[in-house]
């Protein structure tokens, strides 16, 4: 850093859907409660929002992209821009909380994640998935989609990076690497033409790095100007209990290494909650959930983990919990879990993982630094069985890193 010039700040974000609508709020916009709920981020502390454009509601058929979805999400980015807060559009979602939301002209192909239900037309539907890196109509008309989006949204000040897309390896793989490639350059390539500003990320997300699904950092850093990752401790079996801080660290770098040293956001973390002496139920459902204070412990954790590991920032799972209107809808109806991640309640109130964010506003980020010395192999070499070599790999990441130096001072 040169004498004078300010610190790179570590940013911290938020993902965003509405409580009242969730998947549903392009088709049932309103933006009173997205001023209102931007308002309560900004005035958290938080600086950035990530948000979701739902493909079927923005991309009706191949070849219209809806002009009065652009203008939603215009005023959108507007009402981040008078708030100070930086705007990360995702586009073709796609994967969404344990669903594929799917526009029906995108079906009927054989691919798809048999894990995940597909929701199209506002049903769930038994049909598979065409590839998009494979099948040249669904390709082209996602070029048009990126390249619409973002010359509405050219040149606006609240816009900071655009997302390819919601771990997309849940929705489909890549044949082979070279259609991975050229899809990435592809998008990437249609998205500057509209706006040569814009900077451009993947959703990558735990499971690219679990498995070679042919598009992973190694892949994206190629054609995007930063890499992203998405971590959970509950959905990691190799990981130390579901409030694991150290794994979102160790991902972070994973990334970083693996993605020959392109900077690296951390776009998803946290963990669904209960409220200390409120009753809750939840002796069936496949995924615990956290009592709110040891969730804020984490995030406490986590964010410095992260800023620790170089990352450019790391954005919260998520705005708010969801309203039980919603719980007898997909995704919520058979994954209950998914409806407590929130850092607000229901009621607007705030977790006391709101609290926490606080004393990271203003924070300095740190730099990524070298290869660590807890990897071993080479980067070819992990390609070969990464679902062995990931967890090995993180037992050498908590015993060396305990004996590290930190990369940067502590916190003002």
């Amino acid at each position: 850093m040169s004498p004078g010039s300010r610190p790179e700040l570590f940013r911290v974000g938020v993902n965003y859907w509405p409580a009242s609508s969730a998947m549903g709020w392009w088709s049932s916009f309103d933006p009173a409660e997205v001023e209102a709920d931007f308002a309560r981020i900004a005035a958290s502390g938080l600086d950035s929002v990530r948000v979701f454009l739902t493909w079927e509601d923005f991309q009706p058929t191949p070849r219209l992209v809806d002009r009065e979805m652009l203008a939603r999400l215009l005023v959108v980015a507007d009402l981040a821009a008078g708030l100070g807060l930086a705007l990360v559009p995702t586009l073709f979602t796609g994967h969404m909380s344990g669903v594929n939301w799917i526009p029906p002209w995108a079906l009927g192909g054989s691919d798809g994640d048999h894990r995940f239900r597909v929701v199209s037309g506002g049903a769930v539907v038994r049909r598979g998935l065409r590839n998009w890196y494979g099948d040249p109509a669904v390709g082209d008309a996602q070029v048009l989609f990126a390249a619409e989006a973002a010359a509405a949204l050219a040149g606006h000040e609240a816009v900071w990076a655009w997302d390819l897309g919601n771990e997309n390896s849940n929705c489909v793989v890549p044949p082979n690497r070279t259609s991975a490639r050229a899809w990435l350059a592809r998008l990437s390539s249609a998205i500057r033409g509209a706006d040569e500003t814009s900077l451009v990320t993947v959703g990558l997300h735990m499971e690219d790095l679990e498995e070679d699904r042919r598009l992973g950092p190694q892949e994206a850093s190629r054609a995007c100007d930063l890499l992203s990752m998405h971590g959970y401790p509950i959905y990691a079996r190799w990981a130390d209990g579901a409030t694991d801080a150290e794994l979102l660290p160790f991902l972070a770098r994973m990334t970083y290494w693996l993605g020959e040293g392109r900077d690296v956001l951390f776009s998803e973390f946290g963990l669904p909650t209960y409220r200390r002496g409120y009753s809750h139920e939840q002796s069936a459902w496949a995924t615990p959930l956290v009592e709110e204070e040891a969730a804020a412990a984490h995030t406490t954790a986590a964010l410095e983990g992260l800023r620790r590991a170089g990352c450019l920032g790391a954005f919260l799972w998520c705005y708010s919990d969801y309203d039980p209107a919603l719980w007898q809808q997909p995704p919520f109806d058979l994954a209950p879990h998914e409806r407590t991640f929130g850092l607000w309640r229901v009621d607007r109130s705030p977790k006391p993982a709101v609290a926490a964010i606080a004393g990271f506003v203003g924070a300095e980020r740190c730099a990524p630094g070298d290869a660590d010395a807890w990897i071993d192999i080479e980067r070819d070499e992990f390609l070969l069985d990464p679902s062995a070599l990931l967890p090995r790999l993180y037992r050498r990441y908590r015993k060396q890193s305990r004996d590290e130096h930190p990369r940067c001072g502590t916190m003002d």
